[in-house]
């Protein structure tokens, strides 16, 4: 029979892989969508990867970052009224090339909000039933246009200012819709 002391045994506990901290699919979708197309642009822009570099490029990305990828950037403290500054966080192991699905790891256990974050659903213009959707929903539809409805108070006002829009922002759906 095999005896180890109270030492051995507690090396050997630690050396015995725990349960894996990896994401799971579709978890941290905005954090591992945003830092992806950010790490891109530092390659595609040949900015140095230095922290500091990074730092800025990431505070001025998140300047123009809206929905749910502004939330993400206020989380790590990128946007100007966040309350922690978790930005060395990303800009540190980016620096280092560090995966960004290890990154959202690491900042998932500083704060878990990050990786709750989750993406709307794309709705489908070119076969939603407008008459359907809240109100709610037609003004998000704007809201991503860039767009608003003054003066509208009914839901009718709502979907003829889409329907107005479409061809602009969503000409395929607009061109789809006016086939049927």
């Amino acid at each position: 029979m095999l005896c180890l002391s109270g030492l051995s045994v507690a090396l050997a506990l630690a050396l015995v892989p725990g349960p894996s901290e990896a994401l799971k699919e579709g978890e941290c979708e905005v954090c591992v969508s945003f830092l992806g197309k950010f790490y891109q642009s530092l390659k595609d822009n040949n900015v140095k990867f230095n922290s500091a570099d990074i730092e800025k490029a990431i505070t001025k990305t998140c300047k123009e970052a809206k929905g749910k990828e502004n939330r993400f950037c206020y989380y790590i403290g990128a946007t100007s009224d966040a309350a922690t500054k978790m930005i060395n966080e990303v800009s540190k192991p980016l620096s280092y090339h560090v995966p960004v699905e290890k990154i959202c790891e690491k900042l998932k256990k500083k704060d878990s909000q990050i990786c709750e974050l989750k993406y709307d659903k794309q709705l489908d213009l070119t076969t939603v039933d407008l008459k359907k959707l809240k109100v709610k929903d037609l003004k998000k539809i704007l809201e991503e246009w860039g767009e608003s409805c003054k003066g509208c108070a009914e839901k009718s006002d709502f979907i003829r200012k889409i329907t107005e829009l479409m061809p602009k922002y969503a000409p395929a759906a607009a061109k789809a819709r006016t086939e049927l």
